[in-house]
């Protein structure tokens, strides 16, 4: 039974939605005051979620545990935060802190040992400012930014597991996700691969829907045609400048002669 459990099902390829990125505030003088650390002027969270959102929950995502499937996620901060690589072993697979600047936050994903896949990484540009629109400055006073509310800052993504283990498999098939909403109730998420408003960098609460699910896998999907198109072009000019070479060195060897 064991063994038959550490099978592969070929040809079966199943996916549970995420989502990672931040939410950050800005602190206010006393908050700022109080703190150890008096140059920090936001606090912000970092997090790998469920796509989906609880219902009525102000926060983002995060409606399912993704523990069943998920054993650590390793948040890589920048340099100069006490022990910058935190180890999150149970949900919520999150992290806050104060600071003061943006940073690229490298986020490492670990599976349950039935799973028997690799972990995977990614990144994430930590967001603290409002998006700017056109004639806006592109980091408003503090005070400004405050009454702008929240900032979100959040990608969604699909782990995608192909010719799973059959253990895992009935793990993953025992939980399934909650299913997004087909249209949104709530403003337009606003994230760094697919940016369309700057609804929810002033203080609504972004949700992802089927809808969006479907222009992300548009998109992705168009993003490849461009690179196989690219490749294509490279592809013919370096067949063009080998062939150039090889009349090159036939012209040197003919002289030589």
């Amino acid at each position: 039974m064991a063994n038959a459990e550490r099978v592969r099902v070929r040809g079966v390829s199943i996916y549970r939605p995420i989502i990672y990125g931040n939410t950050a505030v800005v602190l206010n003088q006393k908050e700022r005051d109080s703190s150890s650390h008096p140059d920090h002027t936001h606090r912000w969270t970092l997090a790998v979620r469920s796509a989906a959102s609880a219902p009525d929950s102000e926060v983002v995502g995060g409606a399912d545990d993704l523990s069943y499937f998920i054993k650590r996620v390793t948040f890589k901060l920048h340099e100069t935060y006490p022990n910058p690589s935190r180890n999150i072993d149970q949900p919520p697979f999150e992290v806050s802190e104060t600071g003061w600047g943006e940073f690229e936050v490298q986020i490492r994903i670990t599976f349950i040992a039935e799973s028997g896949e690799k972990a995977i990484t990614t990144y994430h540009h930590l967001k603290l400012h409002p998006w700017a629109a056109a004639g806006e400055p592109e980091i408003p006073p503090l005070d400004v930014a405050m009454k702008m509310g929240p900032v979100h800052s959040w990608q969604y993504d699909e782990i995608v597991f192909n010719d799973p283990y059959q253990n895992f498999l009935n793990i993953l098939t025992a939980h399934p996700p909650t299913q997004l909403p087909k249209s949104r109730t709530k403003p337009v998420p606003f994230h760094l691969a697919h940016p369309k408003s700057l609804e929810a960098s002033r203080g609504g609460l972004p949700e992802f829907t089927n809808l969006m699910e479907k222009e992300e896998s548009e998109r992705l999907e168009e993003a490849k045609k461009t690179i196989i198109e690219e490749h294509a072009k490279w592809h013919k000019k370096l067949i063009e400048k080998e062939k150039e070479l090889e009349r090159l060195q036939r012209d040197i060897a003919d002289r030589d002669e």
